[in-house]
């Protein structure tokens, strides 16, 4: 089979490929495609690449490629994992928010609406291609914002799951603290991406959720970025992106007195482009677990292996709404636990949802569909709409400017917008 990564030029690349190295019963990748325009970082991950595969004995071919057309033709799945304009682009994602008194985030609030304008748009055309030459194919997206990029996928027709590893690191951490293998931890996982809360947490079907906040709360509190007392009035574990929500004012005075996460990554992507260059490398280096994205390697593996042999199995992915939770429209998309089919990934049942909870997830799902519209049919006036609708900006004043900030700073990636 061929599995084509749309992005592969990334320094997350080795990671990937580490888990296809151990999956090659479950995942047997043939050919293994890299597609990314920068040619140079293509020769040094692809090199790498080709390496590790090599030593684990692996018998994929790897191809690196700028062409999207060959890259995806006849794949059998793509992986999207791109970033359009690079750590530059967002290191203004980041502070232009801050600027305004707003969270600097990639992913989150106006950053990653931002990030969806520039990305919409080139992910509809990297699928229109996969739909054009590898129409069975799935689509994969690890690309952010997760939620706001499947769900463009799935509304042009296009065979798409959206994955994030948020929900297998907490799995891998619960697992940890109750000392047992992964597979008998399931999570009560409910929510959109980034912006999920674990409700429950399942022991062989039994819930230790309320032991493991007694137990271990410093663990939690780390893993979620919270106050310990918070999370057991709570009774759950948010992701650690609802600290943007729920410590917004501190967030900003930390993100003020530091540098933006674009600048440490762009100094660590150096860093490990030179340590890929080392001929005589042929594993994925330690400081790679610095880059972010634990065990994203397990989960897209597993996904795909799911997907392409119906296995069933019951796994936290973005997937259409179909009244899982009541209060959204069917049409959104939620990161849920889904039984993953042949067919797609199919909702389980997931209790309701309190309304402190319910009521920030339809909150911010209104605002996805809201960018996604920006996203597809520009102009500032929606991306302002969208921005106030989000509860991380929400004023007047704040909306228009940072519209224009935004969409001027973008303007390259925007053809709406020249």
């Amino acid at each position: 089979m061929k599995l084509t990564v749309i992005g592969g030029g990334s320094t997350y690349t080795p990671e990937l490929v580490d888990g296809l190295a151990r999956a090659h019963a479950a995942l047997p990748v043939s050919e293994l495609v890299l597609a990314d325009p920068d040619a140079r970082r293509l020769e040094l991950v692809g090199g790498l690449a080709a390496r590790m595969l090599s030593r684990a004995g692996h018998p994929a071919r790897v191809v690196t490629t700028g062409d999207l057309d060959e890259a995806v033709a006849d794949a059998t799945v793509v992986l999207l994992q791109l970033r359009v304009g690079g750590q530059a682009a967002r290191r203004l994602d980041e502070t232009l928010p801050l600027a305004c008194g707003c969270v600097g985030q990639e992913t989150t609030g106006a950053g990653g609406l931002a990030k969806a304008l520039r990305t919409v748009p080139v992910v509809l055309d990297i699928a229109a291609r996969v739909a054009a030459r590898a129409p069975r194919a799935w689509i994969i997206d690890f690309t952010n914002p997760v939620g706001i990029v499947t769900r463009a996928l799935l509304d042009a027709g296009h065979r798409a799951v959206g994955l994030c590893n948020v929900a297998i690191g907490f799995q891998r951490r619960a697992a940890a603290l109750l000392d047992v293998p992964p597979d008998r931890v399931g999570l009560g996982h409910a929510g959109l991406n980034h912006l999920t809360w674990v409700r429950s947490v399942l022991l062989d079907g039994r819930d230790v959720l309320p032991d493991l906040l007694d137990r271990h709360p410093a663990e939690l509190a780390a893993v979620s970025g919270l106050p310990a007392p918070f999370l057991r009035a709570l009774g759950a574990v948010p992701s650690y992106y609802l600290r943007y929500f729920y410590e917004h004012d501190r967030v900003v005075r930390e993100q003020r007195g530091a540098p933006s996460r674009a600048e440490e990554v762009a100094a660590l992507e150096r860093d490990l482009l030179e340590a890929y260059a080392d001929p005589s490398l042929d594993t994925k280096p330690a400081r790679l677990a610095e880059r972010g994205g634990a065990f994203y390697s397990e989960a897209a593996v597993r996904l795909a292996a799911s997907l392409l042999g119906g296995r069933g199995d019951a796994q936290v992915v973005n997937v259409r709404n179909h009244r899982t939770l009541p209060f959204l429209d069917d049409r959104a998309v939620v990161e849920v636990p889904a039984r993953i089919t042949a067919s797609g990934a199919v909702p389980l049942p997931v209790p309701p949802v309190e309304p402190l909870f319910a009521g920030l997830i339809a909150h911010v799902a209104a605002y996805e569909e809201l960018a996604l519209d920006a996203a597809l049919r520009g102009g500032l006036e929606r991306v302002t709409t969208a921005l106030l609708a989000h509860p991380l900006v929400g004023r007047i004043e704040t909306a228009e400017r940072l519209a224009r900030d935004l969409v001027a700073a973008n303007r390259a990636h925007l053809p709406w917008a020249a």
